[in-house]
């Protein structure tokens, strides 16, 4: 199921509505289109986004959750020479508002439910002209034809920009071109590998949003291959046991935790899984006990994917020939695609030897064009063609990478990045914090959890459900600290720099690597 000739977003759906227009192209919350349908809508809401005065290269933005709807607006962004920017729905007023700005989002859908959001920050954004609600996108683009729109863009234009925490706390914007979508597909076809593969009736669950990456590389994997897509609304480990079973589900992308849940749901067990073939896992590190269940209990493929935003998403995989109980290979992220090269780094850029522990660079054909509006940013992370992924690892002699720590302290919660400067900031406008201290330590459930370090001014009392009740509208719920921990001072070195390394040795010490 590999087509060659398709290398930009509007071309997939344009191909599959000749191909099989009667195929369902996507199903979310019982609603379903199929590939000619999708692409009639997508054209109609191309032909209203530039009815609206918006001219290429214009940034039209989503915020909601997964919906048939979404999807119609990545293929009319793509057919309309726009570039879209999904935002967090879990984000508040404050951080939707910096996206938005950061941005120059000009037109924004919405998910009715999240309208208050949208208003309230539209007064302060002159750039944002028009806001749509899903629930009245049909009246809006009323009267605009569905013939085909040709967009005049190709494989390195943008489509999409997607928003990334940085060490500095506001969120950068990733601008992802329409190629890097499928240069991996592409790779992996030229060399013959079916590492990540598609069949005919194959149906792939989308379960990681479509603001992430992840989610909206998976997705564009399936479209590609013109099979159907089954989207969640929001990741439930129930409703995707169901969705599995009920579609006969046979792809699955998943971070390690909502693997987890999947394992953990009551009454869920192998004959739910029975049509399942490959499970591809990313996002995070996956320890061997949860893997190792997973695979006795699915029997099904398994490959471990990494990558970032910045890389287009995967730029390393664990083949699922390397998914053996007690196989060493197990701890490693995987190898580099065909085409794409891995280099680790000293502090100085120099290269180091197989088996010495430095910086993972990744050079990749599907590497983001910028950081959008951010030139030094992006001067800092992309140099010479190179990913600096701000990860520490090593490279075996087989050409293997093992990440052993990251360098930017970011800490990833059930796949969701977070910085800890983001979380420190706001917990300094507390009238009664001193300073503030974040670090990621390891939870069962989720990979890793938010510690916060809190030092408290002589003449203040607070607790934690001051501090929890303080950030609430600040950070999105799943950057709130999930414990704190009060002490005399934060550890810092003589340059006034956090030593988080010495608040994480006592929760890291004895774990073979300090990333959960």
């Amino acid at each position: 199921m590999y087509y060659p000739d398709l290398h930009t977003v509007a071309g997939v759906v344009q191909f599959h509505a000749g191909r099989t227009p009667a195929t369902t192209a996507i199903v979310c919350s019982g609603r379903s289109l199929t590939y000619a349908r999708l692409h009639r809508d997508s054209n109609r809401l191309a032909h209203a986004i530039t009815a609206a005065g918006l001219p290429p290269g214009s940034r039209i933005a989503y915020l909601g959750k997964e919906s048939v709807h979404y999807y119609e607006i990545l293929f009319a962004a793509a057919k309309s020479a726009t570039v879209l920017v999904p935002v967090n729905w879990r984000l508040t007023a404050g951080e939707v508002d910096h996206i938005l700005r950061d941005s120059g989002t000009e037109l924004l859908f919405v998910e009715p439910a999240l309208t208050d959001i949208a208003r309230k920050v539209q007064a302060d954004l002159p750039r944002l002209r028009t806001i749509v609600e899903l629930d009245g996108l049909a009246a809006w683009q009323a009267g605009q034809p569905d013939t085909d729109r040709a967009p005049g863009t190709g494989p390195d234009d943008p489509i999409v920009q997607l928003y990334t925490s940085g060490t500095t706390g506001l969120p950068k914007g990733v601008v992802l071109a329409q190629g890097s979508f499928f240069a991996i597909r592409d790779a992996l076809a030229g060399a013959g590998l079916d590492w990540i593969d598609w069949r005919a009736g194959d149906r792939s669950l989308i379960g990681i949003p479509g603001f992430h990456v992840g989610g909206i590389w998976w997705a564009m994997q399936g479209f590609s291959a013109g099979i159907t897509n089954v989207a969640m609304p929001r990741f439930d480990s129930a409703d995707a046991v169901r969705l599995i079973r009920e579609h006969g589900i046979t792809t699955v992308c998943v971070v390690p935790s909502m693997l987890r849940l999947l394992l953990a749901e009551p009454g869920a067990g192998p004959a739910d899984f029975a049509t399942v073939r490959k499970i591809v896992y990313g996002g995070s590190p996956i320890s061997e006990t949860l893997l190792t269940e997973a695979i006795q209990v699915c029997g099904a493929d398994f490959a471990q994917i990494y990558g970032l935003t910045e890389t287009g998403n995967t730029a390393v995989c664990l083949p699922p020939a390397d998914h053996t109980p007690g196989n060493h290979r197990l701890r490693a992220a995987g190898r580099p695609y065909p085409g794409v090269r891995v280099k680790v780094v000293d502090r100085a850029g120099n290269p180091l030897p197989a088996g010495e522990v430095g910086e993972v660079c990744l050079r990749t054909p599907a590497r983001m064009l910028e950081y959008w509006a951010n030139p030094s940013a992006t001067a800092q992370t992309l140099v010479d063609g190179w990913i600096h992924t701000g990860d520490a690892g090593y490279v075996d002699p087989d050409g293997y990478v093992y990440i052993s720590d990251r360098l930017k302290d970011m800490i990833i919660v059930a796949g969701e990045k977070i910085y800890p400067t983001e979380i420190e900031n706001a917990l300094s406008r507390h009238p009664a914090v001193a300073e503030a201290a974040v670090i990621g330590i390891p939870d069962e459930r989720f990979g890793e959890a938010v510690c916060a370090f809190v030092a408290v001014r002589p003449d203040q009392r607070i607790g934690p459900r001051d501090l929890l009740v303080f950030l609430k509208d600040s950070l999105a719920a799943f950057k709130i600290p999930s414990r704190f921990e009060f002490v005399d001072a934060v550890p810092r070195n003589p340059s006034g720099k956090i030593l988080r390394r010495e608040l994480r040795q006592r929760f890291w010490h004895g774990r073979n690597r300090q990333v959960n």
